[in-house]
């Protein structure tokens, strides 16, 4: 098994452990509470995209980085197929990373689901412009304190500098296309 697959919260604590750190350090740092990062190493709850960030962000990863392949000597892949997309998502939130194995690509794609009642939690924020189109259902999109209904058919354009967020208060699963650069999300 590579590192990509194993569980979340498992190649977390692999990582803390190879980087010398302390569960109550990575706590501090991070601004978790030292049971968080032990429930989650633990793999007893699936960390929301925002708290997973701030992890990553200790470790010096981006989401991406933490949930692809290692770089291998082959020359990236032109056709990816569905059952080789990362879904880098979690509770209810499904985020599909678009992965060609290119360690220098500019350009990141997601294919997003939004389970009815679900939100990628606390406000996100990253460097980079983020588009995204809505192919179904209706989603709210939380940036900079304004609130922006978005429904079927509608598209976005953010400065994802700025803290952001999506929530799915319908009773449909919202289906997303979007793209954003850098790719170190």
């Amino acid at each position: 098994m590579n590192e990509a697959t194993l569980a979340p919260g498992r190649r977390l604590s692999e990582i803390r452990q190879q980087m010398g750190m302390s569960q109550r350090r990575v706590a501090e740092l991070s601004g978790l509470t030292h049971s968080a990062i032990s429930t989650i190493e633990q793999d007893k709850v699936s960390p929301a995209v925002s708290t997973l960030q701030k992890l990553l962000k200790v470790y010096g990863l981006s989401l991406s980085e933490f949930f692809s392949e290692p770089v291998r000597d082959e020359p990236p892949k032109v056709v990816i197929d569905q059952h080789e997309l990362i879904d880098i998502g979690s509770q209810g939130v499904s985020l599909r990373l678009i992965h060609n194995g290119n360690p220098a690509r500019t350009l990141a794609m997601l294919l997003e689901t939004y389970e009815p009642g679900a939100t990628t939690g606390e406000k996100i924020r990253h460097q980079g412009e983020e588009t995204g189109t809505l192919l179904e259902g209706q989603i709210t999109l939380t940036i900079g304190g304004q609130i922006y209904p978005l429904y079927a058919g509608q598209s976005y354009v953010i400065n994802t500098g700025l803290p952001h967020s999506f929530t799915n208060s319908s009773t449909q699963p919202c289906r997303i296309v979007s793209a954003h650069t850098p790719a170190t999300f």
